[in-house]
């Protein structure tokens, strides 16, 4: 028989964590929402059904313990419950802010079908991980007997960093090596601090600064040393740089002043906030006064028209192609910006942006869905003679992002890469095409989830292990014979 403390989610109703109101918090960079007070925490994973086969389990990429640490929440057992969470997910406090629940754990909750509002899974999880942090129960990266082996790791960013974590609890001398002068890749520059304030990742990276890795920011491949010299360093490399080179939009107009790409954006905003003097010229990808268009429907466009209205935008638009059911980006994040005073602009998409040195005007054209695509996905096509045009002082373009041209940058053209350009790899060992480089997350499977690129990390340091003990091994038995 189930406990008694869950299956109560006929009794208590769905609620998640209280937000701030739009007013107050879109004058900040701060977390919209509360953390849930013990109470609540415990009546929400009380609701749990603790069903026989938990979808919600099976829908989370790191396939985490969920029913049981609901059950331990309910039961008021958290420092078990946080244990139990950090078994299967090197950073779930992160993944509790920015997984999109509804389309993984939460919207395969089995009383989400049944009618009575999924288990919130995701402000649980955050909780429980905060709660953690608050009371000491962390504890310090402890890194196994050493090998004598050493590993290099050429990203920062949530696969990176999860991959160094488990190749340091297993005893291997690790290096991480980054472009940006701060260790989180995406997590610190690419997401703004209402959605994941920085502390919560800065914490993470001086934890494991702490247990002996090894950071090198400020550090490029192909500038400050190329693969094959950090071949030679290590007895084996991780890449796991993601993808930051932004989709093309070639349309007239595309090169005037104010007409940026989001994650430079993004980037200079979250560097204001660490209080980082930008250069002059960076005053363009500040939104203050500004009439802005976002371009794009997923995720990131939800980012920048969010960032622009705590800029202090005069208007604040999002011209999307299709329409708000076929939207790639999270419903929540969408009612988040709403709430937050920006519009819109369905079915639409820009032909042209107008004006003379500097962005005046997107030139529009309304849109309707046609037959399906490859995907199932309706495609959008123009309506004829539905053009219009709305005045924009600053566009920002947030289409997608594809790999960079790693060979190249990285002096290495034996890497063999997709005709996508992300980098092809062993689909069991993960290993690249040249000996001993590995490689993992968004660099090879594309734009995709944290979650996805935590998952990765974690797989990939275990056919690395595999891979440098078979390795150690040989050498002895070498030496013995």
């Amino acid at each position: 028989m189930a406990d008694s403390a869950t299956l109560r989610f006929v009794d208590h109703g769905q609620a998640y964590p209280a937000k701030r109101a739009p007013g107050a918090r879109a004058g900040d960079f701060d977390e919209i929402s509360e953390r849930f007070p013990v109470e609540q925490a415990a009546d929400q994973a009380g609701r749990c059904s603790q069903c026989g086969v938990p979808y919600c389990a099976v829908h989370c990429p790191l396939h985490n313990h969920i029913p049981d640490w609901l059950r331990l929440t309910a039961e008021g057992r958290l420092r078990e419950a946080y244990e139990l969470s950090n078994l299967t997910s090197t950073m779930p406090e992160i993944c509790g802010r920015i997984c999109p629940q509804d389309r993984l754990c939460e919207g395969n909750c089995v009383i989400e079908f049944s009618g009575h509002g999924a288990v919130t899974i995701g402000s649980v999880e955050k909780f429980i991980t905060d709660t953690a942090w608050d009371e000491g129960w962390v504890e310090p990266l402890e890194p196994g007997p050493a090998r004598g082996q050493s590993v290099g790791v050429i990203g920062a960013g949530p696969a990176g960093l999860t991959a160094a974590e488990y190749l340091r609890r297993a005893g291997y001398e690790v290096h991480v090596y980054d472009r940006y002068d701060r260790a989180g890749g995406l997590l610190i520059y690419g997401i703004p601090g209402f959605k994941l304030e920085k502390h919560v990742v800065t914490r993470r990276t001086e934890r494991l600064a702490a247990g002996g890795i090894v950071f090198h920011t400020g550090f490029e491949v192909g500038r400050d040393a190329s693969l094959d010299a950090l071949r030679e360093r290590h007895d084996a490399l991780l890449i796991a740089t993601g993808v930051y080179k932004p989709r093309a939009l070639k349309l007239e107009g595309a090169g005037r002043q104010g007409v940026v790409e989001a994650l430079d954006y993004l980037i200079a905003s979250n560097r204001r906030g660490f209080g980082d003097t930008l250069p002059p010229d960076a005053a363009v990808l500040d939104a203050a006064h500004k009439h802005v268009v976002v371009v794009g429907g997923g995720d990131t466009a939800m980012d920048c028209v969010r960032t622009a209205v705590r800029q202090g935008a005069a208007s604040v638009k999002c011209l999307y192609r299709r329409d708000r059911a076929n939207m790639p980006g999270s419903q929540r994040e969408v009612a988040n910006a709403e709430e937050e005073g920006v519009e819109f602009v369905w079915l639409s998409a820009p032909t042209a942006f107008e004006g003379g040195d500097s962005v005046s005007h997107v030139r529009a054209t309304r849109m309707r869905l046609g037959a399906p695509d490859a995907t199932g996905r309706r495609s959008p096509e123009p309506e004829p003679d539905s053009d219009f045009a709305m005045p924009a002082d600053l566009v920002i373009r947030a289409l997608g992002f594809d790999a960079e041209d790693l060979p190249t940058l990285f002096e290495a053209p034996e890497l063999g890469v997709t005709r996508w350009g992300t980098v092809r790899t062993d689909g069991k060992t993960m290993m690249t095409s040249l000996d001993g480089v590995f490689a993992a997350g968004d660099i090879v499977r594309g734009a995709s989830l944290v979650v996805w690129a935590i998952r990765d990390g974690r797989d990939v340091a275990d056919q690395m292990h595999q891979w440098l003990k078979a390795r150690a091994d040989a050498g002895n038995a070498k030496v013995a014979a």
